[in-house]
């Protein structure tokens, strides 16, 4: 143990959580301590239990999951411009340990679009979303992929604003292709703004995506899905985006959307601290196989992979971020840390945010979700001190076991 880790945080007294592996800035630490007081992090210690703590007997607990791009889950959708739909979703994602939850739309008219920006402004004021991305109208032609061709638009900066506006403070990111007419002038509009600019569905070469992210765009809309791959004369978004440190790359780790080799690449360019770890879900998260609507398209599931019922293309995921975890460390192989920094620390920052969440340290969110060490699968999720999954699970430590 260092010195550091040592000097985590003052004892603090109550009940709280004892006898747990926890994931911190600073490692891993075995035996902590971690007190709540409302919905907060009170404090963190090591090797000190109090009658009353709660036994994790020795689970692993991890700061709750950031999503930045999710569009459903739970049977709903967040394109549905419908408030009990959207508390669905949040709550199927919430059961499986994304305790920040950003909704992204997809393409539809803008006047529907605008709608389900109203809606879903409602549920960020109350607490429920941490923002709205709006994922298309604003895309390339030829990298649509589960976006309907036909509502396309040009990113004009009037349309774009339109769209911003009718979120009424709460857009947080806009995808769109730059290379379209109007692109760069939106990033630049966007990023005066303070949203985020992400690159996403586009056809892009190299150049023109260098050009972007020197207008600011700071995001890689699920990179390598939707956009050119790597040619060795033509490098295209890819390595534009990849390389430059100033974007965050999304990763959809699911084993689906990605070959293993191809995100295990991802992380040795870009390295954890600009991977934000996304689910891309749609509706089928957290349900069977069946058909599903996505925005105006409908979608058909099978075997836990979703495609558009007309022309076959991947339709967003069936993912959840506890599975997306538990794949990064056993197939990846990434430290507990680097998958904690790219499912909660990052997309953390990047929505401006990590002084609240993203991170076990007083003072934070008490959002927390509890894994079994030997399987990382699920045990418990907490979000602002409150149990949402697992309550009552754990036994309280009496005084002959202090």
């Amino acid at each position: 143990m260092t010195t550091a880790q040592n000097r985590i945080a003052a004892p603090q007294r109550g009940p709280a959580l004892a006898g747990a592996r926890l994931v911190l800035p600073g490692g891993v630490v075995e035996n902590g301590r971690l007190a709540v007081e409302g919905t907060r992090i009170a404090g963190i210690e090591l090797l000190h239990r109090q009658p009353g703590d709660l036994d994790l007997g020795g689970h692993t607990v991890v700061p709750g999951f950031v999503d930045l791009h999710v569009h459903g889950g739970g049977g709903a959708s967040y394109a549905s411009g419908i408030a009990e739909e959207a508390l669905k979703a949040a709550r199927t994602h919430l059961e499986h340990g994304t305790t920040t939850t950003m909704a992204s739309t997809v393409t539809g008219e803008l006047d529907e679009l605008c709608h389900q920006a109203a809606v879903l402004s409602e549920l960020v004021e109350d607490g429920v979303l941490a923002g709205i991305h709006f994922e298309g109208p604003f895309i390339s032609h030829n990298r649509c992929g589960a976006h309907r061709p036909d509502l396309l638009r040009d990113p004009d900066p009037a349309l774009v604003r339109k769209l911003v506006d009718a979120a009424r403070g709460h857009a947080r990111m806009v995808t769109l292709a730059p290379e379209l007419p109007g692109g760069l002038e939106s990033v630049r509009m966007l990023t005066e703004l303070g949203v985020i600019a992400a690159v996403g569905h586009t056809d892009s070469d190299y150049a023109k995506t260098l050009e972007a992210i020197d207008a600011g765009a700071t995001v890689a809309t699920h990179l390598f899905n939707a956009m050119p791959g790597i040619q060795h004369r033509a490098p295209g978004p890819i390595v534009a985006l990849l390389e430059d440190e100033r974007v965050t790359v999304e990763l959809i780790n699911d084993g689906i959307h990605l070959h293993p080799s191809v995100l295990d690449l991802a992380y040795g360019t870009a390295g954890p601290d600009r991977v934000a770890l996304i689910t891309d879900a749609m509706g089928a998260a957290g349900m069977g196989d069946g058909l599903y609507p996505l925005g105006p398209l409908q979608v058909r599931v099978e075997n836990g992979v979703a495609r558009l019922v007309e022309g076959g293309s991947i339709a967003g995921s069936t993912l959840t971020l506890d599975v997306s975890f538990k794949r990064s460390v056993t197939v990846n192989g990434l430290s507990l840390d680097a998958a904690v920094r790219s499912l909660s620390a990052v997309p953390a920052r990047l929505l401006g945010l990590a002084d609240s969440i993203g991170s076990l340290e007083p003072g934070k969110n008490a959002d927390l979700v509890v894994l079994d060490s030997d399987t990382l699968d699920l045990v418990a999720v907490m979000r602002r001190g409150e149990w949402v999954v697992g309550a009552g699970r754990f036994t309280e430590i009496g005084s002959a076991d202090r």
